[in-house]
């Protein structure tokens, strides 16, 4: 026993060695490869046996414990069954001794291992493994560790991590199942036996006044008086050992419950008493009286009982997640749903909204969290379920969950309840769709409920009522969607009253118009206030109060528009003629607003306060434009209408929107007020389209100005968006206006000399300005053909659905260009940059104009690109570029499947030589560089290629092509297939199966007659025997979740049989 002893102190010295601030990296790694060694030796379990008796060392006794994971997990079945047996004998006798006493870190891990064995050996070597665990939890001084045994079992055996073989997965999975009834029957018995030992003290005292309440919605939704009196029943005061039994019996249940199918097991009594613990987290005064009592052990048992409560509802909540409900468990719902209906009247009884919210406040986080989740799965899974029962008030859960809602203590509650509340529109607006008939019913019905959720939705987002609360959001950090906490927090708010607005028009409208106006008299009102100051003008609001109320009045003037622009969609279609005059009375006002607003220049006004006027006037100014633009398919309803009655007033609309329009149309204006201009007038030539736009002075300064050499260009995209104006209302046909009557002529001339402007520069490059003896700097000639191929771009992608006029038009206009950019080409080659910005522009061209360009010119391109794009230029593109390379392949490609898609036989000629080049160059290529890609470690670029890759096949058919197919269909499959054996992409198991999916349909015979037996027979690490096995439980599905099922299962199993071969003591024979 000395070397056991003198082993033991050896460790210990090592472990307190390796731990120490002192020690260096270099030593720390001998210390860790003596271990690994040790560790490796067949017996050293003997060793880690003892010092696990032995020691009180925490770090010698968690490396024990390695020992023996890593022992069960990867050299099991070399063991000896002696030296097994003694293991599984050993272990939980040890665990027995000393539970009470280790640390729970190494109790839990003891448990682990114990575990581990099982996972390997129960039934058939290991019979008692579960008996035992249900032994424990019986005995009354072991059942917290029996509980933790049956988590742990529930956590290792029903969905195991390490590697088994599918089959023993699925033997695992049925034999658990098996014992559940049982279990369930226990973990019943445990909480019910706790809750009645300590109500019976519970029930002496005389009861408190809010004990008793039982008011009619309780009656309503609890059909029984008994269950209602039950749920009554004051909450006993647990002592500690009672609480931590029940919370991991609660545990235990959770998890069983994220895996077993609901079934008769999951009983009536057994759901009654976890909602009865679910009452721990809203009871309020256990915590009172904890903090009363001031110990901070009774601190404790308050946050101990508020836990019950949130695993509790994670127990409710794993129940409430399944959509797959058979016909005996829909009573269980329902009674479920009474009893959670019982504790959120708890939560919100009281008319005083104060009293509500404190309560909410002093609940714990999460509880609130779980009751929240438990509503959205009430809504989203099981409301068109429960509404049909006649029993269950639907209309006295909106009002229950309406308290709820408004009071919430947190933002993010806040916003996950408004979550709730756009399920059950979204749930009522389809009910509706699909029964109209009933509409007036459904709607009278709810139409309380919508009308106050919508005005206080309304107030929420307003300064006016909630400035505390709304002051607290970030308006500067942008979160993974690109939108601050006030932005997020007002867009739900919005879609709430937009949902409300679809299905209460008149309701909404007059609910939010008469806010909108008040709002707009304290903006209109700010001329009065303004006086000239030495360097231009400023807003005489100087006092404090004043400052913050126009503060205030601006953000909820801001919100108000947002809300008016979101419902334009509300008012156009068949609902035109009857709510002309309300959209009309808008449109009016915003008119009038913006006008004002760019007339006396309150975006460059000084303010006594810059810092929050300033953007506070532009963010109105710039809501206001949003707004109207928003209404642009409403004005074109109206600009039809119009030309047929010749309406002065629509006329005068549009030219005073112009007028708001063209001053902001600047480089002295903010780009947020800019950028909104710069979208109203695209809306105004594109969506709305009058004939009168042109000649509206205000629209020819815009092309003055636009066309002007001298003048300072705007920021590239508030350009783009402009141009794009301009060339949309010189290109798009009129409605309503016969094809004669189109002023093509006049038109043509104006679009040519647009277009001549705006490419002045382009046009003068030369290719050899661009090459090593070059007069201009490269960068400068960069941002030229990046300023210029944007706009030019995006024009033709803007017209490129349109008549044959427009199209012919903006070709003649563009001709110069193209022949620039083609002659440009080939100097940028290796400049993959400006290269994939002018693949973007041809593509768009090819897609857009290809019939315009006509056959001679569209040979001349695609001949340069052949020439261009040789064997090492898109080798060098794919793999050294990075994704810019894989774009510009990827367009030119598209460029390519545009021309040979097109019908007729104009482009029949070039198809030879197409295929030619992406058969003999441009497939194998690119299917090496990808091939090459798929043997790196890193996962972004595997992920991003494979992606490529897999669209690739999905718009050119890559698999399908006779070269791919026959010379590397099988190696993509192989090599995709090692990656997932590896494990060295575990992130993309899902994509990477469908990919061996998606290559293996081209040819499924080849694949399970050819390829399969091959791989198999390649594998090394398993034998001849294990390979048939392989084999034959790959099955021969073609459909996508099958195969990819097998393949995973192939996959899964090849591990499983290396593991065991590896874990066989050299020279063993396999028979």
């Amino acid at each position: 026993m000395a070397s056991e002893e003198a082993s033991l102190r050896a460790l210990e010295s090592l472990m307190t060695e390796f731990f120490h601030d002192c020690t260096t990296n270099e030593r720390k790694r001998e210390i860790e490869e003596l271990l690994n060694n040790f560790a490796q030796q067949i017996g050293a379990w003997r060793f880690c046996l003892y010092f696990l008796s032995s020691t009180r060392n925490d770090y010698v006794m968690m490396y024990s414990l390695t020992v023996f994971e890593n022992l069960i997990n990867k050299m099991w079945l070399g063991v000896p069954s002696q030296d097994k047996m003694e293991i599984r004998s050993c272990l939980p006798k040890l665990l027995l001794a000393h539970h009470k006493t280790l640390p729970y870190f190494i109790r839990n891990k003891l448990c682990k291992v114990i575990v581990d064995i099982g996972r390997q050996d129960w039934p058939m070597f290991y019979h008692d493994f579960f008996t035992n665990i249900l032994q424990l939890i019986q005995s009354p001084v072991t059942t917290p560790l029996g509980l933790i045994m049956l988590k742990t079992t529930s956590e290792e055996l029903a969905c195991p991590r390490e590697d088994l073989s599918v089959a023993r997965k699925e033997e695992l999975r049925k034999l658990l199942l098996d014992q559940v009834q049982t279990v369930l029957g226990l973990l019943t018995g445990i909480l019910e036996t706790v809750w009645d030992k300590h109500s019976v003290t519970a029930a002496t005292p005389p009861p408190s006044p809010t004990s008793g309440e039982s008011g009619d919605l309780l009656s309503n939704l609890l059909q029984s008086p008994s269950s209602a009196k039950l749920l009554n029943q004051p909450i006993p005061i647990l002592d500690a050992e009672s609480e931590y039994i029940c919370s991991l019996a609660l545990e235990c249940l959770a998890h069983l419950f994220s895996w077993i199918p609901l079934s008769a097991s999951i009983t009536p009594s057994l759901l009654t008493t976890i909602f009865h613990f679910a009452r721990f987290g809203c009871d309020i005064r256990a915590r009172k009286m904890a903090s009363v009592n001031g110990s901070s052990q009774n601190c404790v048992l308050g946050q101990e009982r508020g836990r019950l409560g949130v695993l509790a509802m994670s127990c409710i909540n794993e129940l409430m997640s399944k959509n797959c409900v058979p016909m005996e468990f829909e009573e269980y719902l329902l009674r479920m749903f009474q009893q959670t209906f019982y504790l959120l009247q708890k939560i919100t009884k009281d008319n005083n909204a104060h009293t509500v919210k404190s309560r909410l406040e002093e609940l714990d986080e999460s509880y609130i969290e779980k009751f929240t989740d438990f509503l959205r799965l009430f809504v989203s899974v099981h409301l068109r379920r429960i509404e049909s029962y006649s029993q269950f008030p639907v209309v006295e859960f909106l009002t229950l969950l309406f308290k709820y809602t408004f009071h919430q203590p947190t933002h993010e509650g806040y916003f996950s309840c408004l979550d709730i509340w756009t399920l059950f529109l979204d749930y009522l607006t389809s009910k509706i769709k699909s029964r109209l008939g009933d509409k007036e019913a459904v709607l009278n019905r709810y139409e309380d409920a919508l009308v106050l959720l919508l005005t206080e939705v309304l107030n929420r987002i307003q300064f006016r009522y909630n400035q505390a609360q709304l002051e607290e959001l970030d308006d500067e950090t942008l979160d993974d969607d690109q939108q601050t906490e006030w932005q997020r927090y007002l867009r739900q708010s919005l879609e709430v009253v937009a949902k409300v607005m679809e299905l209460l028009p008149t309701h909404a409208f007059s609910t939010l118009f008469p806010v909108l106006q008040d709002n707009l008299e304290v903006y209109l009102g700010l001329q009065q206030f303004i006086v000239t100051s030495g360097s231009g003008h400023r807003l005489n609001i100087t006092a404090e109060n004043d400052c913050r109320r126009l503060h205030c009045s601006l953000r909820d003037l801001s919100s108000l528009l947002q809300a008016v622009g979101r419902l334009a969609e509300y008012f156009i279609g068949d609902v035109f003629a009857a709510r002309f005059n309300d959209a009309l009375t808008v449109v009016e006002r915003l008119v009038k607003v913006t006008l004002y607003g760019s007339q006396i220049k309150l975006y460059n006004i000084e303010t006594a306060v810059p810092s929050v006027l300033k953007p506070d006037l532009i963010d109105v100014h710039a809501q206001a434009l949003a707004a109207l633009q928003a209404y642009s398919h409403w004005l074109a309803q109206y600009c039809s209408e119009a030309h047929r009655q010749s309406t002065q007033q629509f006329v005068t609309l549009i030219s005073t929107t112009m007028d708001a329009v063209t001053p902001l149309i600047s480089t002295k204006v903010q780009d947020k007020l800019l950028l909104s201009a710069c979208h109203l007038l695209v809306s105004l030539a594109t969506t709305v389209r009058p004939v009168f736009l042109v000649s509206i002075p205000a629209v020819q300064k815009v092309f003055n100005r636009i066309t002007d050499a001298s003048a300072q260009r705007l920021v590239n995209k508030a350009q783009v968006l402009v141009c794009r104006a301009l060339s949309n209302i010189l290109l798009l046909p009129w409605p309503n206006l016969p094809e004669n009557e189109q002023q093509w002529p006049v038109r043509s001339i104006n679009h040519s000399s647009l277009i001549s402007a705006l490419s002045r520069d382009y046009r003068n490059l030369k290719p050899n300005a661009v090459g090593p003896q070059r007069k201009m700097p490269l960068d400068n000639t960069k941002v030229i053909i990046h300023q210029t191929l944007s706009v030019l771009e995006d024009i033709v992608e803007n017209i490129s659905g349109e008549s044959t006029k427009s199209r012919q038009i903006c070709y003649q206009s563009l001709q110069e260009s193209v022949q620039v950019s083609l002659a440009l080409f080939p100097a940028f080659i290796h400049q993959s940059d400006v290269t994939d910005e002018m693949l973007s522009f041809f593509l768009t061209l090819f897609r857009g104009l290809r019939v315009q360009m006509g056959v001679p010119f569209t040979e001349q391109i695609i001949q340069t690109f052949l020439n261009m794009f040789t064997r090492e230029q898109l080798a060098e593109s794919i793999l050294h570029e990075g994704s810019t390379g894989c774009r510009v392949v990827e367009k030119f490609l598209k460029i390519l499947q545009v021309v040979v898609q097109e019908p007729g036989q104009a482009f029949k000629p070039f198809l030879p030589s197409i295929i030619a080049l992406c058969m003999e160059q441009v497939y194998p290529i690119i299917a090496e560089a990808f091939g090459q890609s798929f043997l790196q470690p890193d996962i972004h670029l595997f992920k991003q290629n494979l992606f490529y890759l897999e669209t690739l096949n999905t718009k050119q058919k890559l698999y399908h092509k006779k070269i791919f197919r026959t010379t590397m269909l099988f190696q993509f499959v192989n090599v995709l297939l090692q990656v997932l054996v590896h494990k060295s992409h575990d992130l993309l198991q899902e994509e990477i199966g469908i990919a061996i999916y998606n290559m293996a349909s081209v040819d499924f015979d080849g694949f399970f007659v050819a390829f399969l037996p091959e791989f198999l027979t390649s594998c090394d690490g398993v034998d001849a025997n294990q390979k048939n096995v392989l084999g034959r439980n790959f099955k021969m599905d073609r459909d996508l979740p099958s195969f990819t099922q097998n393949v995973h299962r192939l996959v899964n199993d090849l591990r499983y049989y290396r593991l065991c071969n590896d874990s066989l003591p050299p020279g063993t024979v396999k028979l």
